[in-house]
C-alpha cells in the first residue's frame, strides 16, 4: 500500500457493522480515513453523494465506493480486495 491513505470508510460509533469493518481492516493491517457521521447531518449528505447510500458503513477505495460491510467482507473472501489494493501478486 502506497502513504497515501486509499481507503475510506463513513461510520459511526455504535453501528456493528462499523464495528466489523473496522475489524476486518486492522486484521488485514491495511490504514484507512475514519469518516464520522454520527449525528453529522452534513458528513451524512457528502456520504450519501459520494457513494448513493445513507446507511453506514460506507467504505470507498480509491475514491470509488465498494459499499458496507458486507461487499467489504465479500471482496475480503474473494480476494478481491487484496487485487485491488495491490496487496496480491495477481494485480
Amino acid at each position: 500500500m502506497t502513504d497515501k491513505t486509499r481507503i475510506t470508510l463513513y461510520g459511526s460509533d455504535q453501528c456493528p457493522y462499523c464495528v466489523a469493518a473496522r475489524m476486518l481492516l486492522q486484521k488485514k493491517g491495511l490504514e484507512w480515513k475514519e469518516v464520522p457521521v454520527g449525528g453529522n447531518y452534513e458528513l451524512r449528505k457528502e456520504m450519501e453523494a459520494l457513494s448513493g447510500r445513507w446507511t453506514v458503513p460506507q467504505i470507498l477505495i480509491d475514491e470509488q465506493p465498494i459499499g458496507g460491510f458486507d461487499e467489504l467482507y465479500a471482496l475480503d473472501k474473494s480476494g478481491e480486495l487484496d487485487k485491488m489494493l495491490g496487496l496480491s501478486d495477481d494485480t
